[in-house]
């Protein structure tokens, strides 16, 4: 908050009372602020640990704070959300090319999808060991019952 008042051409002074301000009045808590945004992001955007990872340090959250705020997230949650997000990306239209492409042994098709929806994830922030297992669970899933 410091260094966005100094940017935005506030002099020190300033910054200072308005710093001891919030103090004064607990608007400024990292821990509670951390928490909240794993929270939030992770429930209601699908992030995983790796994107929020960055966007907390990217506004300058302390690592440890991070990282603290990172722990509340249950793996199986975190497995869950990234299987929703898949299954959302499972179209009737993708599962019927997926069946079609197992039936006549044709691995390009399984691929192309394994890797969009495997990048999907990862730019979501979710570990590539997790992805590559959700995606390719998924759609094990779909090709098995050929």
């Amino acid at each position: 908050m410091a260094q966005r008042l100094a940017r935005r051409g506030f002099d020190a002074d300033t910054v200072a009372e308005v710093m001891t301000r919030l103090d004064a009045h607990k608007l400024l808590d990292d821990e509670e602020f951390a928490a909240e945004w794993v929270h939030s992001r992770h429930t209601y955007s699908g992030r995983g640990r790796v994107a929020l990872r960055h966007e907390l340090a990217a506004k300058g959250v302390e690592v440890a704070i991070v990282e603290r705020a990172l722990d509340e997230i249950d793996p199986d949650d975190e497995r869950a959300a990234a299987s929703t997000l898949v299954g959302r990306k499972l179209t009737p239209t993708v599962t019927e090319q997926l069946e079609r492409a197992a039936a006549d042994n044709d691995r390009s098709v399984r691929d192309k999808h394994f890797r969009r929806l495997v990048g999907m994830l990862v730019r979501r922030g979710y570990p590539q060991a997790m992805a590559i297992d959700v995606v390719g669970g998924a759609i094990d899933e779909i090709t098995s019952t050929n």
